[in-house]
This record gives C-alpha cells, sequence and structure tokens, in this order.
C-alpha cells in the first residue's frame, strides 16, 4: 500500500496529489507538464515536498510536520527511466548486481540466476550497455532495478524510445515481473496500448493535480 499527500510548488508550478495505492500496477498518464515525472520524484526521494506525507507499506518515508525525509538510497524502490542509465564502464553482469551488492543478504529477495531467467538476459552478462539493442538495455535495467529488492517500481515511459518491435518484446517481461514478483508499480506511459496490456487502474494528472482515477 502507498499513501501519499503532496504538495510542491516550484515556481509557477504547484503539484498537490493525494492518492491511496494498493493495485499490483497504476498507470500514471497526463500530457506534457502535467506532473507525471515529478511525482515519481518525490515518491523516489529525488525531490523534497514543500508539505506533505509519504507512507509505503507502513514505513513513513516523508513528513514534513514530524522532519521526516529518508534519503533515496534507503527507501528501496526501484526507478526504470527511458534510457536505463546502465553505467558504461561495467558489464551487464556488473551492472545488475550495482544496488544488490550494497544490501544486507537478509535484505536480498532474488538472486541473479533467477532475475537473469526471468528477463531472458544470460546471453548478455559479459557485454557492456553500448553493445546491447535499445531493448535489451532496458531488460538489463529492469533486472538491476529488481535485484535491489524494491518495495515499489516506478517506471517513467521505460518504453517510449523504443520501436514497436521491441516494445511487444518488452511487455512480456512486464507482466512476468507483475505475475511472478508481487512489487507493486507505477508505470508513466502516453501509450494506452501498453497501459492497456497491463492495467486497468489509471490515474490521470493535468495541471500538477489528479483528475481522474
Amino acid at each position: 500500500m502507498l499513501n501519499f499527500d503532496l504538495t510542491l510548488r516550484r515556481g509557477d508550478f504547484q503539484l498537490q496529489m493525494t492518492a491511496a495505492l494498493s493495485e499490483p500496477v497504476t498507470a500514471i498518464v497526463g500530457d506534457s507538464g502535467a506532473g507525471k515525472s515529478t511525482l515519481l520524484a518525490l515518491l523516489a526521494g529525488l525531490l523534497a515536498p514543500t508539505q506533505g506525507r509519504i507512507v509505503l507499506a507502513d514505513r513513513v518515508l516523508v513528513d514534513t510536520r514530524r522532519g521526516v525525509f529518508v534519503p533515496p538510497h534507503q527507501r528501496h524502490i526501484g526507478l526504470l527511466f527511458q534510457d536505463g542509465r546502465l553505467f558504461p564502464h561495467l558489464d551487464v553482469r556488473q551492472n545488475l548486481l550495482y544496488g544488490w551488492q550494497r544490501l544486507r543478504p537478509a535484505q536480498r529477495r532474488y538472486a541473479l540466476d533467477d532475475i537473469v531467467a526471468m528477463l531472458d538476459i544470460g546471453t548478455l552478462l559479459t557485454r557492456k550497455p553500448q553493445q546491447l539493442s535499445g531493448g535489451d538495455r532496458q531488460r538489463v535495467a529492469l533486472g538491476r532495478a529488481l535485484l535491489y529488492s524494491p518495495q515499489l517500481l516506478l517506471l517513467d515511459e521505460p518504453l517510449s524510445a523504443l520501436d514497436s518491435r521491441l516494445k511487444a518484446q518488452i511487455l512480456p517481461f512486464l507482466h512476468r515481473v507483475r505475475d511472478e514478483t508481487g512489487i507493486p508499480m507505477l508505470y508513466v506511459s502516453h501509450s494506452r496500448a501498453e497501459i492497456e496490456a497491463l492495467t486497468p487502474h489509471v490515474l490521470t494528472l493535468a495541471d500538477g493535480r489528479l483528475v481522474g482515477a
């Protein structure tokens, strides 16, 4: 369960949103500038709200009244962006294990072999990111996020840079993540086809507000 009640003021833009989410996947839609990526940044801890509260699985991550702000690296939230953002100097295996190695053994929910098998990336382990296709990079980035054992996955238009063929290849892996890991996801996309393939639960944003659910 994710609960948030957030206000952020930056220049002329103001975000003000309240929601309680408990579905396996919740899609977030809205025009450019509606506040979709800003909301994800607030949840991940990359931005601090002007005021508000975030509670994830009964753990308070932000409470501005009480001065609580859990930093990003302590939130155990996985992020996946359009370009994957893999470390170019590391091979695929090293990228996958980057966050996993920084967890205590008791915090590790998944083994490398399990995620490699789920995402079918066993043949890629010794390659560098620049040797991968766009679809392969996104699968590796998704694997890295999963091996971090997140309590929540935030996906910010993860397929928007891919052509229709690669999108069709990646969507089944997102289905497997949804169905096999139990990790809740917030999925930002402009593609109705992607959203309909993953979830019926949609939040619509406009001008920093929730206008439909």
